[in-house]
């Protein structure tokens, strides 16, 4: 019998193979490969993510790293908003320094479209970025533009337990991470409302995100 998983997402489970190392499935299968591509690639120039071991199929053998998530950590008070929002907009910054992999180059950069503090794993050897399935190449203020639009999508639910906590890190991201999150939001929500993960209140709020990214800029 599979043992339970030590986390699961939106479309994948991860399972501890031991004490260096973790798969991740994807439920509805697939193919990992361009995944482990871009993530070996941005690790051959020193932006930090899991080490890759092997990669089959809907299976990603990894790294295991140690440390909470920047959301866990926010959430308990080891960081604030500005601090979080800081390293946020460092992780792109120096994501969207290095050199396309699959282009040409001008004013095309690697894009993890999924950068938000869940998908950011603070170990003993710093920051690590994870689940790079939606990771493309493109300008970089459209992965500026989506983290913005994650974080206002959870800052617009009322109801939602992070609603306000979510809005104080949208407010501190905007304002260390540059760029302009307006130049891409429209083409950001496109990419969210078409995003099979959400559910369909989710794409409800993102004409609301929207307004709030605009209405802070």
């Amino acid at each position: 019998m599979e043992s339970a998983p030590l986390a699961s997402g939106r479309d994948a489970d991860v399972f501890v193979i031991d004490d260096r190392r973790v798969l991740r499935r994807y439920r509805e299968g697939g193919d990992v490969a361009a995944e482990a591509a871009v993530m070996a690639y941005v690790a051959s120039l020193g932006f930090p993510v899991p080490t890759v071991y092997q990669a089959q199929g809907a299976d990603l053998v990894m790294e295991r790293l140690d440390g909470p998530t920047m959301l866990s950590a926010f959430l308990a008070g080891e960081l604030d908003a500005v601090e979080t929002a800081s390293c946020l907009a460092d992780l792109h910054h120096r994501l969207h320094a290095l050199p396309p992999r699959l282009s040409d180059g001008g004013d095309v950069r690697i894009l993890h479209l999924d950068l938000h503090p869940e998908n950011v794993m603070l170990t003993s050897r710093g920051p690590v970025v994870i689940d790079w399935r939606n990771a493309a190449e493109g300008p970089a203020d459209l992965d500026v533009a989506l983290t913005a639009v994650i974080l206002a999508q959870v800052a617009v639910e009322g109801a939602h337990p992070l609603a306000s906590s979510a809005a104080t890190l949208l407010d501190a991201f905007l304002g260390c991470v540059g760029g302009s999150a307006l130049t891409a939001l429209d083409q950001a929500v496109a990419i969210r409302r078409n995003d099979p993960a959400l559910t369909g209140t989710e794409r409800e709020r993102l004409d609301a995100a929207a307004a709030l990214i605009t209405g802070r800029r």
